[in-house]
């Protein structure tokens, strides 16, 4: 007889590229307005700020190739970023032993409800409503840090029906991602299958039903996102 009343939910899992390995995910962190001229777009001044992090859940990555536009909301953004996957954490990690916890790197998008995420900010509220809905990050295979590196510069790019939208370089984050780690540390137990989203260039716009996305960052494999 089982311990559990209810069905145990579906464990969410990334696969690693290359082989039949997954990598399961525990949390997902996403920091806000971490490149300026996204910060700039968005209203706000970047030397000003502190980091900032919010959340989705982990079954909101979404490996399909696929984005259902979600209900509810008439004004859908893209958001292309870095993912860092961890593969052992701790509390107050040092900067300089940051990287050791990395497990791997992969490409995400940041899909958002702008509308319900513009409300949720006047009226004070938080902002899940318009972050973390169904499928609202895609995100490819992870690639092994053994294999890629520790990727600190580089062009990352969002095109849209191959016009491109987004257009940065990872050398433009505010807070690098040994920061991240270590800034999240001080206030959260960060642990292996942690998952962190960092940031976007400047671009963000709405899609439509039928657009193709497709990110790319260098030394990492693209993405390919058709919205449905």
């Amino acid at each position: 007889m089982s311990e559990f009343v209810i069905e145990l939910p579906q464990l969410a899992t990334l696969p690693v590229r290359g082989t039949d390995s997954l990598f399961p995910v525990r949390r997902v962190y996403c920091i806000g307005r971490n490149y300026a001229a996204h910060a700039v777009e968005m209203g706000h001044d970047p030397d000003k700020e502190p980091p900032f992090f919010f959340q989705k859940n982990p079954n909101n990555l979404n490996i399909s190739g696929e984005f259902p536009y979600p209900p509810k909301s008439d004004d859908v953004h893209h958001e292309i970023e870095l993912a860092v996957a961890l593969k052992s954490g701790g509390s107050n990690i040092p900067v300089d032993k940051a990287l050791d916890h990395v497990f791997g790197y992969g490409i995400s998008l940041d899909m958002t409800r702008r509308d319900l995420q513009g409300q949720a900010k006047k009226m004070g509220r938080p902002w899940e409503i318009g972050k973390a809905f169904e499928a609202s990050a895609p995100i490819t295979p992870l690639v092994p840090a053994a294999e890629c590196g520790h990727p600190d510069n580089g062009a990352i790019i969002l095109k849209v029906n191959d016009d491109v939208r987004q257009q940065g370089d990872l050398n433009q984050m505010i807070w690098k991602v040994p920061e991240m780690i270590s800034y999240l540390s001080d206030y959260f137990e960060l642990a292996a299958g942690d998952v962190i989203l960092t940031g976007t260039p400047a671009g963000v716009g709405p899609i439509k039903r039928g657009d193709r996305m497709e990110a790319t960052v260098d030394g990492l494999p693209s993405l390919a996102v058709t919205v449905i």
